[in-house]
């Protein structure tokens, strides 16, 4: 078999695991809804790599995801909406696309200090969506960035409260805590898993920005709008293929989702991607 086919569902892909957080927020907010999940672990991390290149990675994503006839993507993934989104909507004029963007218009709406912190990866910094985000709505606040080194790897791992993850958020969060923050923005799907950990190192009033809910509802929204959202009850289907190695992607599941699930493997060939 070479197509995830599910005409009822919703596709969403990510690097690896982070979109795993917004497919959360599905779950619980649109729970009627089929979900094919794409993690390309055998790439993970998007954020260190050219624009250009993820640009062709998300191309190839959704062709796989579209083969299947899944009604939406979500791009669950900062850098590849920041490096893809725009020319995926040209491309694939069939199919509604929801990306990512960084949530710095309700953190400028909600800071007190004036001050907010963004965590997110190189390559989502250096894109125009969020060159676009803060030219428009942060003009009258501080912004701290801070591209996490090495945080996407050790979530990818698994290690949500160990000590080198502490130790890197730690080393990000302090300074920016220093220089007055109030809230931080989340710009990587990847670090809402470590929210808990961010919130015990930043403490109760410092306000941590999960965009996983918002575009859990921007989905509903074009759903209800072309009257695709799926109608219950019925046959729901979850469905993962990974493009690394499936038993280390089904081992983070329980973690990640609560819950176990098979997860196929898909190979690269050239600009095509083959199921397992």
């Amino acid at each position: 078999m070479n197509k995830p086919s599910d005409l009822r569902a919703i596709g969403v892909f990510d690097s690896g695991v982070g979109g795993l957080s917004v497919l959360r927020a599905i779950r619980q907010q649109l729970s009627n809804e089929s979900v094919i999940y794409f993690g390309d672990q055998v790439h993970v991390p998007y954020g260190s790599r050219p624009l250009n290149q993820v640009k062709k990675y998300s191309e190839t994503i959704t062709r796989f995801l579209l083969d299947g006839g899944v009604k939406l993507i979500v791009v669950a993934c900062n850098t590849a909406s920041a490096a893809a989104l725009h020319s995926l909507r040209e491309k694939f004029t069939d199919v509604s696309f929801v990306g990512m963007e960084p949530a710095v218009k309700p953190a400028v709406e909600n800071t007190r200090t004036g001050i907010v912190g963004v965590l997110a990866t190189p390559a989502t910094f250096q894109g125009a969506l969020y060159a676009s985000v803060v030219e428009r709505f942060a003009g009258k606040v501080t912004v701290l960035q801070n591209t996490c080194r090495g945080l996407v790897q050790q979530i990818e791992q698994g290690a949500l409260d160990s000590g080198e993850t502490r130790a890197i958020l730690e080393s990000v969060l302090l300074p920016m805590l220093d220089q007055g923050i109030d809230t931080i923005v989340l710009g990587c799907t990847h670090y809402p898993f470590v929210i808990p950990l961010i919130q015990e190192i930043v403490g109760p009033d410092i306000h941590v920005i999960d965009p996983a809910p918002a575009v859990a509802r921007q989905i509903s929204r074009i759903l209800y709008s072309a009257g695709r959202l799926a109608a219950g009850p019925r046959s729901i289907t979850l469905r993962f293929f990974t493009s690394g190695e499936a038993a280390r992607f089904e081992a983070l599941l329980p973690k990640f989702l609560g819950e176990t699930r098979d997860v196929r493997e898909v190979s690269w060939k050239k600009n095509e991607i083959q199921i397992m």
